[in-house]
């Protein structure tokens, strides 16, 4: 499972139903490691039998590594939005990575668009397991453990894997940043230098990442705020109109504006 959020909010960003959400806790990223991970995320659910939970995600523009009961696995970034129906009872211990560390974990991160595979980490999987299984603080020492076996696995990050973090840090938090022209100004660096980062940490395109995050603030306009004009929502998003944001919102999410209004409003 994929795609967690902002740590001051307590229902994530990239969940496209919150309400449907299972318990699901995140922690900052400790120190040593506050240049390889954004933040830890840990659902846990209990379903009933015979019933399931779908999850929609429209999940950050960067890569994940996840140890659930069975496997660790590696879900690269996404161009599309996503689900996964959960089942019985079960968890999950994400790190949402820092672009400093997807080249290390995953080579090429374009070559894992859209994709979710199992890796072979066994002394990871068992040192988190061992921690969601035992007792006292389940999630802190499970963080705590996933966090000591980032730091002795990635060296620290150079220069450019740490301008590739500001990248990142600039594009989902700032949203004066409309284009792609607007992000290397922020930056100091030109167009193309900032396309070849984008590339090689987070394996979208700088522009996807922008769209991303204005895809995923006006999904939280509309849950916040079902009454509000959807030709505002567009204006202060920097969509050129009302039709351009719902173009885009259909095109990746593959839904429309007022359906998915209607569908997060409480009864």
């Amino acid at each position: 499972m994929a795609g967690p959020s902002e740590l001051e909010d307590s229902r994530p960003r990239g969940i496209l139903y919150p309400a449907r959400l299972p318990t699901f806790d995140r922690l900052p990223a400790p120190d040593p490691v506050a240049q390889l991970v954004r933040w830890f995320w840990i659902p846990e659910w209990q379903i009933q039998p015979g019933r399931t939970s779908r999850q929609h995600l429209i999940s950050f523009p960067a890569s994940n590594l996840v140890v659930e009961p069975g496997a660790a696995g590696l879900a690269g970034p996404t161009t599309r939005s996503s689900y996964r129906d959960l089942t019985g009872t079960g968890w999950g211990v994400g790190a949402l990575l820092q672009p400093a560390a997807v080249p290390h974990l995953l080579g090429d991160p374009t070559a894992w668009r859209d994709t979710y595979a199992t890796v072979d980490l066994p002394v990871l999987h068992r040192l988190v397991s061992d921690a969601m299984t035992g007792p006292g603080d389940r999630h802190g020492r499970a963080v705590e453990a996933f966090a000591g076996w980032l730091a002795g696995e990635i060296p620290p990050p150079d220069r450019e894997a740490l301008q590739a973090n500001e990248m990142a840090a600039v594009i989902d938090s700032d949203p004066t940043v409309r284009t792609v022209e607007d992000a290397a100004a922020r930056l100091n660096i030109s167009v193309r230098s900032l396309q070849r980062l984008a590339r090689r940490y987070v394996g979208l395109t700088p522009l996807a990442m922008i769209r991303r995050r204005r895809l995923q603030e006006a999904a939280e306009r509309l849950r916040k705020d079902p009454d509000t004009n959807l030709a505002d929502v567009a204006a202060d998003l920097g969509y050129s109109d009302h039709a351009h944001l719902a173009n885009e919102f259909r095109a990746v999410l593959g839904l429309t504006l007022s359906g998915y209004r209607r569908d997060t409003t409480p009864d």
